[in-house]
C-alpha cells in the first residue's frame, strides 16, 4: 500500500488545506453541545433571553463557519483524490507499457483493465472519503468522549466501556473484510475476461452456435460474482446493526442515570442534553466507521493489486554495454546456436537455433504450425530475450544497440494483424511518427491496397473499427504491411501475413517489396511464395531442419519434399 499512496505526495498542501478545514468541521460539531447546554442552564432554566440570543447567535455563526469548511474541504478532497486518479493510471499505463511478453503473459489483459478502472476508482473514492470524514470519524469518537467528561465526568464512563469494545471490533471487521474484497476483485477480474472473450468473439460464437455455452460460462462467472460480493457485504453490513445496538445501549443507560442525577440535585439539565449529544455524535462516528471500514477494505485489497503491478520486475532492460549511438546500417542478421524457453515452461520452443542472412537477402521460412517460426521473429527485435546463445546484427550483439534504436530498424508485421480505431491514414501512418501524405500513400500502393483504399467511402480518411471489423482479413493484412514499410525498416519481418491474399496480389506485393533496402525474413506456409526467396530455412519442432535453396531443400530433405508433394502433387517432384 505504501507503493500506491506514495503518488499523494504531490498533494501534501491540499491534504493540509484538506484536514485543517476538516479541523475546524470537527471543532465546530464538538463545540456546538457544550454551546447547547450553556444556553440551556443558564438561559432557559433560568429563562434568561440574552443568554439564549447570545448562546444561540455563536451556534449559528459555528454553524456557518462548518458550513463554509465543508464546501472549501469538499473541493481539495476531490482535486486531491482525482489528481491521484490521473497520476496513478498515468505511471500503470508507462509501467504496462516497459512491460516485456514475458510480463505480459502473468498479467491477461482483462485484469490490467479492471485494475486501470475498478481499482483506481476504489482507491479515489476511499481518498476522498479519507479527506472528508475519515479522520473526522475516529477524531469524533475521542473528542466526544473527552467533552463529555468535560461536561460529567460521571456519566461519561459508560463510554469508556462501550467505545473501546466497539473500536475493537471495527479492526477485527477491517481485517477479515480486506481479504473478502480481494476475493471480490478476483471475481471481477474473471468476469471482465470472460466479457472480453465472448466480445471479442462474438462473430466466432454466432457462427458455432455456442451462445448457450458462453451464457453458462458467463452466468457462472457472474453467479461466483455474486455470491462472494453478497457474502462480503453481508458481513460488513452486519457489523452495523450490531455497533448501532451497543451505542444505543449506551444512550438508554446515560438517560436513565441522567434523569436519576437530576432528581436528584447532583446534574443539570443541560449537561444531560450536552452529553445526550455527544453519545449521539459518537454513534454516528461508529456508524460512519462501517461504511469507512468498508471503502478501507475494499481500497486495501485494491492498492495490493495495483502494487502488484507497479511492483512487477521487468526483466527485459536496456543492456549496461548499450551504444545509444549504434545503429543499424545494413541489417545482416547471424543467430548462433539460440535456445528459448517460455516463462515457467521446461521445455525449449526453440533448441540450438543457427542460420546466418546476409544484408538484404530475402530468407523464407517455411515448417509445421508450432515449429517455432514466431517465437523466432519475436527474438530478433528483443520483444523476449534468449536464454542460451547469441543474436547479432551487422555483426553487433543486438543487446549492443538500444532497445528503440533496434526496434527502430525492423519492420515487423504479426500473424494476426491489429488495427487501431481511427482512419486508414492514421494506421498507417501510425508506423512512423513524421509520415507525410505522400509517404503513406507510396507504403500503400506497395502494399497493394492504394486501389482498395481509393474505393472505399471517404478513401483514406475512412474510419476503421475496433480491430478493423469493417475490413476483411486480406485488407488488414495489407494495412498493417502498408504500416511497417512507411518505416523503411533495414529488416523487414512477415509473420505469415500474406495467407489471405491472393497469388497475384501476393505476386505484386512481394515485387514491390524487393526494391526495399532491406533484409526480408517471411514466414510462410506458401511453397510457392517460398520459391521466391533467396534461400529457404526448414523448422520443425523448435529447430532448423535444412537450409537452402528450394531445389537445394528438395534434393536434400525429406520433409520439405512431402511439403512440396502435398501442395503440388507427386507429378511436380518427378518433374523436378
Amino acid at each position: 500500500m505504501k507503493r500506491v499512496f506514495s503518488f499523494l505526495r504531490p498533494y501534501k498542501l491540499p491534504i493540509v488545506v484538506a484536514y485543517s478545514l476538516t479541523m475546524i468541521e470537527l471543532a465546530t460539531e464538538l463545540l456546538l453541545p457544550f454551546f447547547l447546554g450553556l444556553m440551556i442552564n443558564q438561559g432557559v432554566v433560568n429563562q434568561d433571553i440574552g443568554n439564549i440570543v447570545m448562546w444561540g447567535s455563536i451556534m449559528i455563526g459555528l454553524a456557518f463557519l462548518a458550513l463554509f469548511a465543508g464546501v472549501i474541504n469538499s473541493f481539495y478532497a476531490s482535486h486531491t483524490s482525482y489528481g491521484f486518479g490521473y497520476d496513478i493510471r498515468e505511471r500503470l499505463f508507462e509501467k504496462v507499457q516497459e512491460f516485456s511478453f514475458r510480463n505480459l503473459n502473468q498479467y491477461p489483459t482483462s485484469v490490467l483493465m479492471t485494475r486501470f478502472t475498478n481499482d483506481v476508482r476504489q482507491l479515489q473514492n476511499t481518498i476522498h472519503m479519507g479527506l472528508r470524514v475519515m479522520v473526522k470519524a475516529p477524531l469524533l469518537i475521542l473528542g466526544g468522549v473527552v467533552m463529555a467528561f468535560i461536561v460529567n465526568a460521571k456519566l461519561a464512563l459508560i463510554f469508556l466501556i462501550t467505545v473501546p469494545l466497539l473500536v475493537a471490533f471495527i479492526f477485527w471487521v477491517l481485517k477479515r473484510a480486506s481479504r473478502l474484497f480481494r476475493n471480490v476483485q478476483q471475481r471481477v477480474d474473471h468476469v471482465n475476461q470472460v466479457m472480453q472473450e465472448n466480445l471479442a468473439g462474438m462473430r466466432l460464437i454466432k457462427a458455432f452456435l455456442r451462445r448457450s455455452h458462453e451464457e453458462n460460462r458467463f452466468m457462472k462467472a457472474n453467479e461466483d460474482l455474486a455470491a462472494e460480493t453478497r457474502y462480503t457485504f453481508r458481513f460488513v453490513e452486519a457489523s452495523m446493526p450490531i455497533l448501532l445496538f451497543v451505542m444505543n445501549l449506551s444512550l438508554i443507560s446515560i438517560l436513565w442515570f441522567g434523569h436519576q442525577r437530576v432528581a436528584g440535585g447532583e446534574s443539570s439539565v443541560g449537561d444531560i442534553v450536552a452529553i445526550v449529544n455527544y453519545a449521539l455524535r459518537v454513534a454516528m462516528a461508529i456508524s460512519m466507521l462501517t461504511f469507512i471500514t468498508m471503502a478501507f477494505s475494499r481500497a486495501k485489497a485494491s492498492a495490493t493489486r495495483l502494487g502488484d503491478v507497479l511492483d512487477v520486475k521487468v526483466d527485459l532492460h536496456e543492456s549496461e554495454d548499450a551504444d545509444a549511438d549504434a545503429v543499424v546500417h545494413d541489417g545482416k542478421i547471424d543467430v548462433q546456436h539460440v535456445d528459448f524457453a517460455y516463462y515457467k515452461q521446461d521445455k525449449n520452443v526453440l533448441q540450438d537455433i543457427t542460420f546466418s542472412v546476409k544484408a538484404r537477402e530475402s530468407v523464407a521460412i517455411i515448417g509445421a504450425t508450432g515449429a517455432g517460426k514466431t517465437t523466432l521473429f519475436q527474438l530478433l527485435p528483443r520483444l523476449y530475450d534468449v536464454n542460451r546463445g547469441t543474436i547479432a546484427i551487422d555483426d553487433q550483439p543486438i543487446t549492443s544497440y538500444t532497445l528503440d534504436h533496434l526496434r527502430r530498424a525492423i519492420g515487423y508485421v504479426p500473424q494476426n494483424p491489429l488495427l487501431f480505431t481511427g482512419s486508414v491514414f492514421d494506421n498507417i501512418a501510425w508506423g512512423k511518427d513524421d509520415a507525410t501524405k505522400e509517404e503513406v500513400i507510396q507504403a500503400a500502393k506497395d502494399a497493394q491496397i492504394h486501389e482498395t483504399i481509393m474505393e472505399l467511402a471517404e478513401d483514406y480518411d475512412t474510419k476503421v473499427g475496433q480491430k478493423g471489423v469493417n475490413l476483411s482479413g486480406g485488407q488488414k493484412q495489407r494495412l498493417s504491411i502498408a504500416r511497417a514499410l512507411i518505416r523503411r525498416p533495414k529488416i523487414l519481418m512477415l509473420d505469415d501475413c500474406t495467407s489471405a491474399l491472393d497469388v497475384a496480389t501476393e505476386s505484386r506485393l512481394l515485387a514491390a517489396i524487393e526494391p526495399y533496402d532491406c533484409t526480408n525474413l517471411m514466414i510462410t506456409q506458401k511453397v510457392t511464395t517460398a520459391m521466391d526467396a533467396d534461400r529457404i530455412l526448414l523448422m520443425d519442432d523448435g529447430r532448423i531442419l535444412a537450409n537452402g535453396t528450394h531445389q537445394e531443400l528438395l534434393e536434400d530433405s525429406t520433409l520439405y519434399r512431402k511439403i512440396v508433394e502435398s501442395q503440388f502433387g507427386k507429378e511436380y517432384l518427378h518433374a523436378n
